[in-house]
């Protein structure tokens, strides 16, 4: 494996933190350029020049190789790096894991997207009609979270925690989502709440 550093294009509180643990847990040495829609500057032009996109995070391999998604890059590092157990070993349990991490990022992430800005989603100008597309993103977020806590709560289970739990953690700290299943799913609350405070998903 090359002795360049990995980097990653991203910023504190995105997404890009569970590819900062999935790094770490990796033992990959990595450099973070400060970048994201909100951050304008030299790091987000930087990332235009990679990801016309601009998406967070959006990860660059010593070799050149540029991935985003943020799914996409864990399960890359997981198969990359198969000794850090950023996936499960058995197959059936794997399988499960990824679709559980394609399902946040196919519906969880974009609902975020619409809730945090619902002017790019509706041709309406109004602050009442813009706050309706806020309301309804957030429900459907919710109520993907519940399905989420349903369907694969129990995959947060594995020890040491892998990228599902990264990227479940991190996601679940956005638009209301903890206090939503604090009420609706008490069990995933406190599942997501103890994983949280897991030293392998600090944050340096």
């Amino acid at each position: 494996m090359s002795d360049a550093p990995w980097v990653l294009y991203g910023a504190p509180g995105s997404g890009s933190d569970a590819v900062v643990m999935a790094l770490r847990a990796c033992g990959l040495r990595h450099r973070l350029v400060l970048a994201a829609t909100w951050e304008p500057g030299e790091g987000l032009e930087a990332l235009r020049r990679i990801n016309p996109l601009a998406q967070v995070p959006t990860l660059q391999l010593p070799d050149g190789t540029v991935l985003s998604e943020s799914a996409a890059i864990l399960i890359h590092l997981g198969l990359q790096c198969p000794a850090a157990g950023l996936l499960p070993a058995e197959a059936s349990r794997r399988a499960q894991v990824l679709r559980a991490l394609v399902y946040i990022a196919a519906n969880c992430y974009p609902a975020v997207s619409i809730s945090d800005y619902p002017e790019r989603w509706t041709t309406a100008t109004s602050t009442s009609a813009q706050a309706k597309v806020r309301a309804a993103a957030r429900a459907q977020l919710h109520r993907a979270w519940e399905i989420f806590a349903d369907q694969f709560g129990a995959l947060l289970h594995d020890e040491p925690p892998g990228a599902l739990a990264m990227l479940a953690v991190v996601v679940s700290r956005w638009s209301g989502t903890r206090a939503h299943l604090k009420r609706t799913h008490p069990a995933m609350h406190q599942t997501l709440t103890a994983l949280a405070e897991h030293p392998r998903l600090q944050l340096p």
